[in-house]
């Protein structure tokens, strides 16, 4: 049983110790909260340590690297085929070459050669029906020009209507006879290279043909020894036939074009002149020569 005098020492030291143990607790949260705002501190001062190491990257910039533009090489096209192709492909190209070249070179020949006959027609009426006579008005053509040649044929035709085999023919048929074969060799002569045009227009498509349709068997038998169908395998020979198909009808539809527009330049130019040679036949028939 505790004594008053116990009693009233306990209580004397309880309350000598409460202020203590609450002046610990308070002091502890202001320590903590003091603490805190340190770290962010030390962690701004680690932060903003390595800004000279920045400022000096600025004072010395970098130069960019340059830029080029990439080329990418098509593997499947005309250099492709030519270098990776086999010999049947390289004859094909080669004969299409040669037909397109040819055709071309037909097409301007027969141009520059139209044009002259056209220019030498105007001549006609400006020169050759105004002279005194054939004989003149033949020297007022042009030098090697169909309607010189028709003039001379006629004229030389009715000066020399002699020999034991002409004098059986009239004068009227030997002169017609001259004269309509100068025409027809003028018209022989314009037509030379047409039929050339004519075959490349019809076989240069079948030629092109030949080359898709083997390009397709290449590009099969790939396949076959692959085993497999991947694009690799494929593109190269279809590509290969495709090509050749372009080439094909890039030959063929400027000869056709060509062929059909030269024939009616050719009849033009034929017309003016067959209407000269039956002038100039009626005028040696008169005798005036």
């Amino acid at each position: 049983m505790r004594t008053p005098f116990a009693a009233a020492l306990l209580a004397l030291a309880t309350v000598a110790t409460a202020p203590t143990t609450a002046l610990a607790q308070a002091s502890a949260p202001a320590d903590a909260t003091a603490a805190a705002p340190a770290a962010p501190a030390a962690a701004s001062d680690a932060s903003a340590t390595p800004a000279p190491a920045a400022a000096d990257t600025g004072a010395a910039p970098i130069a960019p690297a340059a830029v080029g533009k990439e080329t990418i090489e098509n593997p499947y096209g005309l250099g492709a085929l030519w270098r990776d192709g086999g010999w049947i492909a390289k004859f094909n190209l080669i004969i299409m070459l040669i037909m397109s070249m040819g055709s071309w070179y037909i097409i301007f020949t027969k141009y520059w050669e139209q044009r002259k006959m056209f220019q030498s027609a105007n001549g006609v009426n400006d020169g050759f029906w105004t002279a005194g006579s054939i004989k003149a008005g033949t020297n007022t053509l042009d030098e090697g020009s169909a309607f010189r040649y028709i003039a001379e044929s006629g004229l030389k035709s009715s000066e020399h209507h002699e020999g034991t085999l002409v004098e059986q023919i009239d004068r009227h048929t030997w002169i017609s006879m001259s004269v309509s074969r100068a025409v027809e060799n003028i018209q022989s002569r314009l037509s030379d290279g047409l039929a050339f045009l004519a075959t490349v227009g019809s076989t240069a498509p079948f030629v092109g043909l030949f080359g898709t349709v083997w390009g397709i068997y290449g590009a099969l038998t790939q396949i076959g020894i692959a085993g497999q169908a991947s694009i690799d395998k494929v593109a190269g020979p279809v590509g290969e036939a495709l090509i050749m198909t372009a080439i094909g009808l890039a030959v063929a539809v400027p000869a056709v074009m060509g062929y059909n527009w030269l024939v009616r330049r050719n009849k033009s130019v034929m017309e003016k002149v067959r209407a000269f040679s039956g002038d100039l036949h009626n005028v040696l028939l008169a005798g005036k020569r």
